[in-house]
């Protein structure tokens, strides 16, 4: 069976995309704090599961919560860069984006005594017109990425690119792992996580990935956040409907999900999946 890429993006409720315009960074210390919580709890499970993943950690949750850090190295998974604070990097200058990855991957590194080699953007925001970020990147000594979601979505999404692992022209040592996608009848569909892991029947997410695994012979990547698995957390007025639904929907759901998904698939590590697989160490595109 084929190994897939497990991935957590540490991060609270409040600090979604989709919430800025209702909830200011300047606010953010206003708000219960429930990252911490979640994150054991993850750990715990996949203490329980056997499992090793990577954690994609915001700087500004690693300072906060100095312990937690220390855990998810001890443990035996891999942590890695989501930015300082959550700010995508279509909203950065290339001095702006240059200064956040580097300053948090020196703080991971401090905090967790081991390197950071992955690096994640606040909702998959590296695309076509910004791509110079990946270039970032390998000049901030990031071995990865894991920032572009080859799909169309309004939020984010770079059709156009690579289903799969590449190594971008503008960038050649640097290896972008795109988020996993299923295709069906020449349509491209998101199978990766977060949202529609949720909205879609746990049964369909499990033949998606299984079909990535069998029919593309390719590892599959999966993400979701620690908020995902708390229904309880404290919610926001003045939200759009949709932005609600998407947020909430199925979360007391969601680990029981997630215990399948780890039952049904086998999972490792983002740098042991990809970095250490000869499969897609030779693997070039001519975007960027």
């Amino acid at each position: 069976m084929r190994v897939n890429a497990m991935t957590v993006d540490v991060e609270d409720y409040f600090q979604v995309s989709a919430f800025e315009p209702h909830i200011a960074r300047e606010q953010w210390e206003q708000w219960p704090r429930r990252v911490a919580r979640n994150t054991h709890r993850i750990l715990d499970l996949f203490a329980e599961s056997g499992v090793k993943a990577t954690f994609f950690t915001l700087g500004w949750v690693a300072e906060r919560h100095p312990a937690l850090i220390r855990r998810i190295v001890a443990d035996g998974h891999e942590l890695a860069s989501h930015g300082y604070a959550h700010i995508r990097a279509t909203q950065q200058t290339p001095t702006e984006f240059r200064a956040d990855v580097t300053r948090t991957k020196a703080l991971l590194e401090d905090l967790g005594g081991a390197a950071i080699l992955g690096y994640r953007a606040a909702s998959y925001s590296i695309g076509a017109g910004n791509l110079w970020a990946l270039a970032e990147l390998e000049q901030a000594g990031y071995r990865y990425s894991s920032s572009i979601y080859p799909i169309r979505h309004d939020l984010y999404g770079m059709p156009e690119a690579p289903r799969f692992a590449f190594h971008p022209d503008n960038a050649p040592t640097l290896l972008e792992v795109p988020v996993t996608t299923v295709t069906i009848f020449d349509k491209t569909l998101p199978c990766g996580g977060g949202g529609w892991f949720r909205l879609w029947p746990y049964a369909l997410s499990r033949w998606a990935l299984r079909r990535v695994n069998q029919r593309d012979r390719q590892a599959g990547l999966f993400y979701f956040h620690p908020w995902e698995i708390d229904p309880e957390q404290p919610r926001p007025s003045g939200i759009t409907r949709k932005t609600r639904l998407r947020h909430y929907l199925n979360l007391r759901r969601m680990e029981g999900r997630l215990r399948a998904l780890l039952r049904d698939f086998r999972w490792d590590r983002m740098d042991r999946v990809f970095l250490e697989s000869s499969e897609i160490t030779n693997v070039r595109t001519n975007i960027a």
